[in-house]
């Protein structure tokens, strides 16, 4: 299989579905046989596809995070993250996890509507739930569909507590609920930040805020009394580890308070979509990283094994771990416990929302 060269695209593969039995690739010399305009077939627009989801919330089972519940109002994502662990979940609604997963989006219309129908239920036990624990909640289509800000003032209105995660700078026009949230101590923001280098940034994240406005992001939010953290994730090891003290610093000089890190993940799919995208884009650090991936991995290119996923084993790994401890009680990061508030919920029936106008 050959990769598409697009350049404001994450993956130059679309790989055969792993529960699909039946695979046409036409990305090969003679694609002009199959397509009048070969050149507009490699200019793939985004094509977006209603989300007929009865349910709004994702149940998780895993000891390794810290919440049981997460949102996700798209399925799919248009940021094109070359290393998105989410991408083979595109795979169970019959697409691919390679340029599918980026240009074929799920969009849940009645994403406020299912959550609010959750919320009113006499069952529902408030704890903090995680926007995007799959794919992000700002990706581009957000501006003009508005999916997650319905969202957040359906948390606002039950006084639900929340947790964000984002790598857009287009958090930054929900900053007027958030702060709200943040008033009743029922909020927390985090900024994935890769790299602080534009040129990497682009090839890894292509569709993604650029790292300053990310750093920007932080302090809008941090000024406005959110409370506001920095994830580095993914750490590649031979590619952006040795940013992880730059990082930290200029994340904390903006204002972040917390921090967090990831090691890199190869689910499925995913393996050879960074392999080759890898190969195209640092031929020549191609085989250190890899070694690399291998070492924290325990000889393979992933280990799916609770406890070991987001940190990976080995000596490596460890010198990556010690390197972000030292580097986040250098610039002053995890030294407060962060807690939200879960005892404000109020339930709201229909019939019932004058009361709590206030």
């Amino acid at each position: 299989m050959k990769h598409i060269d697009l350049k404001s695209r994450g993956a130059g593969l679309n790989p055969q579905n792993r529960f699909e039995p039946l695979f046409i690739d036409y990305n090969d010399e003679n694609i002009e046989e199959y397509f009048d305009d070969a050149e507009d077939i490699k200019r793939i627009k985004t094509q977006f596809y209603n989300d007929t989801s009865k349910t709004i919330l994702a149940k998780n089972d895993s000891p390794d995070l810290g919440f049981d519940y997460s949102i996700n109002p798209y399925r799919g994502c248009e940021h094109g993250c070359i290393y998105c662990y989410a991408r083979p979940t595109h795979e169970y609604l019959g697409f691919s996890a390679g340029l599918d997963f980026e240009t074929k989006i799920m969009v849940k219309r009645d994403a406020a509507k299912l959550l609010e129908e959750t919320f009113s239920k006499k069952s529902w036990v408030p704890e903090v739930i995680m926007f995007s624990g799959n794919t992000d909640c700002y990706q581009p289509v957000e501006r003009k569909l508005n999916l997650t800000r319905e969202c957040l003032n359906v948390f606002l209105k039950f006084r639900h507590p929340l947790g964000m995660i984002t790598k857009n700078a287009l958090i930054q026009k929900d900053i007027d609920i958030l702060k709200e949230l943040a008033e009743l101590n029922l909020v927390s923001v985090t900024i994935s930040v890769t790299t602080l280098k534009r040129d990497l940034s682009r090839k890894l994240e292509p569709r993604t805020s650029v790292p300053v406005k990310r750093l920007e992001t932080i302090y809008k939010l941090s000024s406005n009394g959110i409370p506001t953290g920095v994830n580095v994730a993914p750490i590649i090891p031979g590619l952006n580890d040795e940013e992880i003290p730059a990082i930290l610093k200029t994340a904390s000089e903006h204002g972040a308070k917390f921090a967090g890190h990831i090691m890199l993940r190869l689910p499925y799919a995913v393996k050879d979509l960074f392999l080759d995208w890898l190969r195209r884009n640092y031929p020549e650090k191609s085989s250190k990283i890899i070694n690399r991936i291998h070492e924290i991995r325990g000889g393979e290119l992933n280990n799916a094994e609770w406890g070991k996923r987001f940190s990976g084993e080995g000596v490596y790994a460890e010198h990556v771990h010690d390197l972000f401890r030292k580097s986040c009680n250098k610039y002053g990061l995890n030294k407060e416990k962060r807690t939200i508030r879960t005892d404000l919920f109020r339930r709201v029936t229909p019939g019932q929302e004058e009361l709590f106008a206030s």
